[in-house]
């Protein structure tokens, strides 16, 4: 849930940034340039695991899905 979670703001920050508003940049303080580089790494880190768990974890792409029944 946490891995969603954190592509799904990742998912919407990369569609406000198509229009000219990127999140991580409304705030010019240091300590807050820290906070967004942390949200980032971890939203990597989350697109990583959803990547290497998907098969596993999605109800489409079992093992039913490998002998052709949907």
């Amino acid at each position: 849930m946490v891995t969603f979670t954190l592509l799904v703001i990742g998912g919407l920050n990369w569609l406000l940034f198509t229009f000219g508003w990127d999140l991580g940049s409304w705030m010019s303080t240091d300590w807050w340039m820290t906070v967004t580089k942390i949200v980032y790494v971890l939203v990597g880190l989350s697109a990583i695991y959803e990547l290497v768990m998907h098969k596993s974890n999605c109800k489409r792409c079992g093992s039913n899905m490998s002998q052709g029944q949907m």
